[in-house]
């Protein structure tokens, strides 16, 4: 998984919500500070979703990136022997 799975993975996360009726476009664009136009432009895909916009949907909907990564996707980073990123020194 990468930034832009977790991006897309969050898009669908919002879609399913309005399609629930959890929420409608408006009312949570307004919340997150956007208008209802770009938030349905960035939920089509016409516009980007940026990290400052998905941290303020994130923080909404009381998600965390964790939540989005699939479960197959958490086991495969834990398995042994698997190269891991390397920390920068501080």
């Amino acid at each position: 998984m990468n930034f832009s799975d977790l991006l897309a993975a969050l898009q669908a996360e919002v879609r399913g919500r309005l399609r629930n009726g959890e929420l409608t476009e408006r009312g949570f664009a307004r919340r997150i500070g956007l208008s209802q136009s770009h938030m349905h432009n960035v939920l089509s895909g016409v516009r980007s979703l940026t990290p400052i916009t998905a941290d303020r949907i994130l923080k909404k909907l009381g998600l965390t990136v964790l939540d989005l990564v699939a479960p197959e996707d958490r086991r495969r980073q834990e398995e042994p022997g698997r190269l891991r990123p390397r920390r920068s020194q501080r």
